[in-house]
């Protein structure tokens, strides 16, 4: 028995051990493959239905978009034209009455 019968041996020994590991790694990850599938399966259910309530909720978005322009356009201009109306003849009636005002004090008055 020789250095080159024992270095054989053990690469035999050695590819024997290697490819039993590699037998076993694969069989363990078949079976982690078969237990995580329904998880899997119901986290994408999951992203499924995610996507349909972020659909739903850009649908809301719209809409109140929609409402609060119509509400800009019929409510909001036509306030906004009737107090500046008001401010403006306040401002004339003001106008007015400070013509028709005796100026006070002051001795060069």
């Amino acid at each position: 028995m020789d250095i080159a019968w024992l270095r054989d041996l053990v690469i035999c020994i050695w590819g024997l051990v290697a490819t039993g590991v590699v037998i076993c790694v694969a069989v363990l990850l078949c079976l982690l493959y078969r237990r995580l599938r329904p998880v899997l399966d119901s986290i994408e259910a999951a992203s499924d239905k995610a996507g349909s309530i972020l659909d739903s909720i850009e649908g809301t978005t719209a809409t109140i978009r929609e409402m609060s322009s119509y509400v800009a356009e019929e409510v909001v201009k036509p306030v906004v034209q009737v107090v500046s109306l008001v401010q403006g003849i306040r401002q004339g009636v003001d106008m007015v009455s400070k013509f028709f005002k005796k100026q006070e004090g002051g001795t060069d008055g």
